[in-house]
């Protein structure tokens, strides 16, 4: 079994105490370490469409997963004696759409869908069930303003667009200015620091801005 194979199993459990899921695990080569990158995201409720926006990862709850994830590495041993960065943070909007869950967590979100069949569409989710997504098409000169469901089994490709003002996921309906570029939601432009961890003086490090970096990062 690789370390890929192994990382998995021995995260995911901590991570669903914290209700979050394991999308995806990394593993290069970088110098003498390995660099070790593990997307998590919410779990969401199965039942039903959903239709309200759910709340992005704050930095709190990516800092508290990256030490979760580290704690378990360790126990577990399953990234061996050889050094590593531990990487870990939310997907970013430019991945695919590939789930039902990725078009329920993009709720209120401008996507570009290409389905198996017909011509590329671009519209705001406005609902995504365990079947399909609904999208709020708007007008264009030569059709007017609609509302599209489409089968997940007939979607070939869906992405997230980056918009530079769009209506903020708020009650009070206030508009949220900037790219929200990494899906950590109101401050736009704004990338987490790096949580770094020194294995040989056991003292965490401050919270470090770092303007090349998404994630939360721990050295071991």
């Amino acid at each position: 079994m690789s370390v890929k194979e192994q990382i998995r199993p021995a995260v995911e459990a901590p991570l669903r105490d914290l209700g979050l899921l394991v999308e995806d695990v990394a593993v290069t080569p970088a110098g003498k370490r390995r660099l070790v990158r593990i997307w998590i995201d919410r779990v969401l409720d199965d039942t039903g469409d959903t239709t309200a926006v759910t709340p992005p990862l704050t930095l709190d709850e990516v800092a508290e997963a990256t030490r979760a994830v580290s704690d378990a590495l360790d126990e577990t041993g399953a990234m061996g004696e050889q050094p590593y960065t531990l990487e870990v943070g939310s997907p970013g909007i430019d991945r695919p759409l590939t789930a039902p869950r990725h078009f329920r967590r993009n709720v209120s979100r401008l996507v570009a869908l290409t389905p198996l069949d017909g011509e590329q569409v671009t519209g705001r989710i406005t609902s995504a069930g365990a079947s399909g997504v609904t999208l709020e098409v708007p007008a264009t000169k030569k059709e007017p303003a609609r509302s599209l469901h489409v089968p997940y089994a007939d979607v070939a490709r869906a992405v997230v667009q980056v918009e530079f003002s769009r209506p903020a996921d708020r009650p009070d309906g206030q508009q949220a200015h900037g790219a929200d570029l990494d899906g950590l939601g109101d401050d736009d432009d704004f990338e987490p620091g790096d949580l770094e961890h020194d294995d040989h003086d056991d003292e965490q490090d401050d919270l470090e801005h770092d303007d090349h970096d998404d994630d939360h990062a721990e050295e071991h």
